[in-house]
């Protein structure tokens, strides 16, 4: 059994108090505000994308729905590029040259009045959306190391989440007093946040090494071969599709299951995605900081958050069986639900995002990285068709297959535990 020693204690000098606070890594307040800055940003139109693109092009629902679809599952063609990219310049170059292209698309979205400039526009943004965090992840993984990546990796969720809500209500605010003119404000804003965005990142020092003398042909890493050849890898690939399902079951499944199946007031939905939002802005960084208190290994972490999706499903099968007709039962059932799936979530995440990161060979980090941001992209572009079908059949169904699909991630994370590096899947104790 793997055994983590605790940092030797540094004698306490007579008045002084020992600092609590972790020690801060080269940039990394101006990154966290960046981080926070683009979630504002992006949560001024990801809750209403629809409404938002018909509004600043002009274009008909039907119209926009579709060209989103068809551009969303083109640009997981960026990938394998951002990828390559990644490993030859850096992931800080890369992702300032992604900010720059998203950037641009809103800032062109107000003018894109015409199918074809839309069609344009939104393809080249989804590029960039669908790279990005790939690109991030591995800048994570180029300034931080052990323990240190996993409080990154749950202070930048806390921030996404903190971001999307504190956007999303702008938008509204600027929407209300604005009218249709305030759809073309928001998309200005949310150009204005990448290109702060970025200029925070320049300040940000790369913490990726000098490169390497040039190598020989056969000393040069296989590349993308090189990562579908690592089997340990693709199951852990394939473990984050499973759990991105889970992820994709609150925006998606939610919605329509109080709605068809339970009969409940739509403003539950709002309720629950506000209760979700407000824990894992002010939760992620707290009980992340507990887990790597304890030491615990990333994939039993990952597998515990796992465990929780599936009780908080088979909590829904039970509702869903009983259906309590009285509005209070329904409501406050509903969200206890919620909070036990959060709690998932911010166990989950955090331990599962560092792992990828931490099991990727430094001189590929960027295609495994892109490889694995496949899984996520995957489950969301399926994530609607496959849970509306099941929804067709029962309303339980859907449940029951992701309290089948949690358990099997739980338990198939676990498994790839011996055959993972020690380094990745133990976490060191936080100094």
């Amino acid at each position: 059994m793997r055994t983590f020693r605790s940092p030797a204690r540094t004698p306490r000098t007579p008045g002084r108090t020992p600092s609590r606070m972790p020690a801060r890594i080269p940039g990394e307040r101006r990154m966290l505000v960046a981080m926070a800055v683009d979630a504002t940003g992006s949560g001024m139109y990801i809750p209403f994308s629809l409404v938002f693109f018909h509004h600043v092009t002009g274009l008909a629902f039907a119209t926009v729905g579709l060209v989103l679809t068809v551009v969303g599952l083109l640009g997981l063609g960026a990938l394998p590029f951002a990828g390559a990219a990644v490993d030859r310049y850096g992931a800080r170059r890369v992702q300032l040259l992604l900010y720059g292209v998203r950037g641009a698309g809103f800032l062109l979205y107000p003018f894109a009045h015409a199918l074809p400039a839309f069609a344009a526009v939104a393809l080249a943004t989804a590029f960039g959306d669908r790279a990005f965090p790939a690109v991030q992840q591995s800048l994570l993984g180029e300034v931080a190391r052990g323990a240190d990546r996993d409080r990154l990796q749950a202070s930048s969720r806390a921030l996404r989440n903190g971001g999307l809500g504190a956007g999303s209500l702008l938008a509204s605010l600027i929407v209300g007093f604005g009218g249709d003119a305030g759809f073309t404000a928001a998309a200005w804003l949310n150009a204005a946040s990448f290109a702060l965005a970025a200029l925070l990142m320049r300040g940000v020092p790369s913490g990726r090494r000098p490169r390497q003398p040039v190598l020989a042909p056969a000393q040069r890493p296989a590349g993308y071969r090189q990562v579908f050849a690592d089997r340990p890898f693709l199951g852990l690939t394939a473990v984050n599709f499973l759990n991105a399902l889970s992820y994709s079951a609150l925006p998606v499944l939610f919605p329509l299951y109080i709605t068809t199946w339970l009969r409940g007031p739509q403003a539950l939905t709002g309720t629950a995605f506000t209760l979700n939002t407000v824990m894992c802005a002010a939760g992620g960084v707290v009980i992340g900081a507990r887990i790597r208190a304890r030491g615990a290994r990333r994939t039993r972490s990952a597998a515990l958050g796992s465990l929780l999706f599936a009780a908080a499903f088979t909590a829904q099968i039970a509702l869903g069986t009983v259906r309590p007709g009285s509005g209070i039962v329904l409501g406050g059932a509903l969200l206890v639900i919620v909070v036990l799936y959060t709690l998932g979530e911010l166990v989950h995440n955090p331990a599962a995002g560092a792992l990828s990161v931490a099991v990727a060979p430094e001189a590929l980090r960027g295609r495994y990285l892109a490889a694995y941001q496949l899984s996520w992209s995957l489950a969301s572009a399926i994530a609607p068709s496959l849970y509306t079908a099941l929804m067709a059949v029962d309303g339980r169904v859907p449940w029951a297959v992701l309290v089948a699909t949690s358990v099997v991630a739980a338990a198939a994370v676990v498994r790839l535990e011996r055959r993972l590096p020690g380094a990745a899947v133990g976490m060191a104790l936080a100094a």
